[in-house]
Order: C-alpha cells, then sequence, then structure tokens
C-alpha cells in the first residue's frame, strides 16, 4: 500500500481550525443566552450551540468553551436556564457575549430578568425559556458539552427570532 501525494492537514493546525471556523460561520445558529444561578454564583454567557436531545424525557444540550468563567460556574451550580433571543435583542447578545465592558454579574443589569421555579435567571422578554438540571457535563476537544433535563419552559411572544451568521446578527 502507498502513502497518498499529500497528506491532510493535521486536526489541531491552525489552517485545518481556521477553515472549519470559517466554515461553521456559514452555518447560521438561533442565539441564546445560557444562565446559571446557585452556590457558585450567577453566570451567563451568548451561545449558538443549543440543540434538542430527547422529548422523553425532555432534555437539551449546550457547549460551553471550557475556559469561559460561566462554564466554569455551571458546573458547580449543576443547573442553567436557556433563553433564547428574538429579532431586535443584538445588543443583548453583545452584552453576553463579551462585546461591551459588562461582566459577571453585571451582565444582568441589562434586560428584564427574573428568577424561574428552578431558580435560574430568566429573560422575560425571550421567545423561549428553559430551566434544566445538569444529568451529564462532559469534556470534548476545547469545549464542555452539557446535557440537562428540561424542569421548566415559558414560551414568550411570538415574534421574529435573531440568528448569528456570517459572523453577524440577523432577524428572521
Amino acid at each position: 500500500m502507498t502513502a497518498p501525494a499529500s497528506a491532510p492537514p493535521d486536526a489541531a493546525s491552525p489552517d485545518r481550525q481556521a477553515l472549519f471556523r470559517d466554515a461553521m460561520s456559514r452555518v447560521a445558529g438561533a442565539v441564546h443566552l445560557i444562565t446559571t444561578d446557585g452556590p457558585a454564583g450567577r453566570g451567563g454567557l451568548t451561545a449558538t450551540a443549543v440543540t434538542s436531545v430527547s422529548d422523553a424525557p425532555p432534555t437539551l444540550l449546550v457547549c460551553l468553551n471550557q475556559n469561559s468563567r460561566t462554564a466554569a460556574i455551571l458546573r458547580q451550580n449543576m443547573a442553567f436556564a436557556v433563553n433564547t433571543l428574538g429579532a431586535g435583542q443584538q445588543e443583548l447578545a453583545n452584552v453576553f457575549a463579551g462585546r461591551t465592558p459588562a461582566r459577571g454579574e453585571a451582565r444582568f443589569t441589562h434586560g428584564a430578568w427574573r428568577n424561574g421555579a428552578a431558580g435560574q435567571p430568566l429573560l422575560g422578554d425571550a421567545l423561549v425559556h428553559f430551566e434544566a438540571r445538569v444529568i451529564d457535563f462532559r469534556p470534548v476537544a476545547s469545549h464542555f458539552v452539557v446535557i440537562g433535563e428540561i424542569l421548566g419552559i415559558g414560551l414568550g411572544h411570538a415574534h421574529g427570532g435573531l440568528v448569528y451568521v456570517r459572523r453577524a446578527y440577523h432577524a428572521v
């Protein structure tokens, strides 16, 4: 057996990582604020890596960078909320994405927040919010994959959504 004329780039090479990031920037994702509160404190971040897992029982997963402050807090609190943003909430997305000076608890001075039945921070005008308890928390590459069993669901007003694609927010 002969070796191929050129080997594929190393999976961890900077060129392959840049190509992957560029490719993923072309995949639209709904914009969510992942929030947590509990013994380790309160935290939150903006994420598009959120998806349903099952409806029996209702579960979803989120992916969080292992280096994020919120991931460390959520890992200790073992509970979180997913707040799905609507059209016109780009500035709030930027606050929780770290694109403004607001850090930590100061992020929660933006938007109308309340604690849900399970104690998690819920955005009053989110399209939908889910409260969840962590049932699995595992490292995968540079991120944690967090699976949560849904404890509560709140439906907001049905209006346009917010997606992130080509490194910018867009209303849909």
